[in-house]
């Protein structure tokens, strides 16, 4: 997410500082290199534990996707250690704050892994900060699996890089697909972010996929990350006349796009990708995003996700987890099975077993790795709409299967 759900989705609160460790380098630009040269990685666990790391955005204009996926990930873990841990061994998370930052990220991984001796690593969900986190576990050969990162370049010549979500040129291609065949909608404009890897990847995928399906896309205007006016692009588009505006941003972003957009008298919907997968989209938004659409990894009222929502409400004063609190828990489970089913918990050993794994039933759905170490499932559209309280709440529209493609 490239990208990576709360309140409707439930907003997630600042997890407690007893059960999380924080990353506290003042934040850059780049990625950090990792020292050089590194030794390989002996995933060696102390007699009665496990450790494993989770890189993620606490905090920052993105918070909410790293709050989420943290949660999912602790109710993982809280679960299998009631259930005897992983190989009789109880499993202890370390959790750093990225602050929505790839300098950050470089820097949390490798903390992960020449301090705290991490067996595997979880995390990120924003593109640009799995890259700058995978090029480190590559480095030194330590598992990774992110939850929700779907640019293919995450994965790409890293083969200790993996995902359990879909990737960008898939999730491109449902939205195109969704918009031509089920809303009978041949002219989009596009309106993405320039300075985002999960963002630029996912415009070229869909004007790729909507083309061949025989659309058109009437102008396509590009912003960067952080920007409050987007009044030129949004006009410059109303002029060309679209039936509907893909904005493949994150949900901070397409928030204030959508309220723009509305006052600039562009009332046609408008779609995103799993980025939208904030119940903050709807709080911040209010009227101007409902009705519009986003694709993503699950739908609250999905049936796959109720008994995973009836526990997280459990721990979490009754907030309803989003899709990215589903992929957390997710991650982390298919890490424990690869763990059980592993020779050892040496890297390269948990690599292959993770590799593997086939057939893994999660809360998001099936999953099963490709030779690309990224998962094969599907994922679905939702509709912003309103719910009884007047709250905004992604509903299912339809899914899409890897085998339409």
């Amino acid at each position: 997410m490239s990208s990576v759900l709360r309140s409707g989705w439930g907003v997630l609160g600042l997890i407690a500082a007893s059960a999380i460790s924080m990353v506290t380098c003042d934040a850059k630009n780049t990625p950090a290199p990792a020292p050089a040269p590194a030794p390989a990685a002996t995933g060696e666990t102390s007699a009665d534990e496990i450790v494993v790391g989770h890189y993620g955005s606490m905090t920052g204009s993105e918070a909410t996707f790293g709050q989420s996926t943290d949660n999912g990930i602790r109710l993982a873990i809280s679960e299998i250690n009631a259930a005897g841990g992983v190989n009789g061994k109880q499993v202890r998370l370390i959790t750093y704050d990225t602050k929505g930052d790839s300098g950050e990220a470089g820097k949390a991984v490798t903390r992960l892994i020449t301090n705290d001796k991490v067996t595997a690593v979880l995390g990120e969900v924003a593109s640009s900060l799995s890259l700058a986190g995978g090029a480190v576990c590559q480095q030194y050969g330590v598992p990774m699996i992110s939850p929700s990162s779907t640019n293919p370049r995450v994965t790409q010549g890293k083969d200790f890089v993996f995902r359990v979500c879909f990737t960008d040129d898939f999730q491109a291609f449902g939205v195109a697909k969704f918009t031509k065949e089920n809303l009978k909608l041949t002219k989009a404009a596009i309106l993405y972010d320039q300075k985002q890897a999960y963002s630029k990847g996912l415009r070229d995928d869909f004007k790729k996929a909507f083309t061949t399906m025989g659309g058109t896309i009437v102008i396509d205007q590009a912003y960067s990350g952080g920007d409050t006016d987007y009044s030129a692009q949004l006009n410059a588009i109303k002029a060309k006349g679209p039936e509907i505006v893909f904005v493949p941003g994150y949900y901070t972003d397409g928030a204030n796009i959508a309220i723009q957009a509305r006052k600039a008298g562009l009332t046609v919907p408008l779609i995103g990708g799993d980025g939208w997968d904030s119940e903050q989209l709807g709080k911040i938004a209010g009227d101007a995003i409902v009705g519009c659409y986003f694709s993503n990894h699950s739908a609250p009222d999905q049936p796959s996700m109720q008994t995973f929502i009836g526990k997280y409400k459990a721990e979490h004063s009754n907030q309803i987890p989003d899709a990215l609190a589903g992929l957390g828990y997710d991650a982390a489970n298919l890490l424990f099975d690869a763990m059980k089913r592993a020779k050892s918990l040496s890297g390269k050993d948990l690599r292959d077993s993770i590799a593997a794994t086939q057939g893994f039933k999660g809360v998001t759905g099936t999953i099963s790795m490709d030779k690309n170490r990224n998962a094969k499932k599907a994922l679905v559209i939702v509709q912003l709409k309103k719910d009884a309280a007047g709250v905004v709440t992604p509903a299912f529209v339809v899914g899409v299967e890897p085998s339409e493609k």
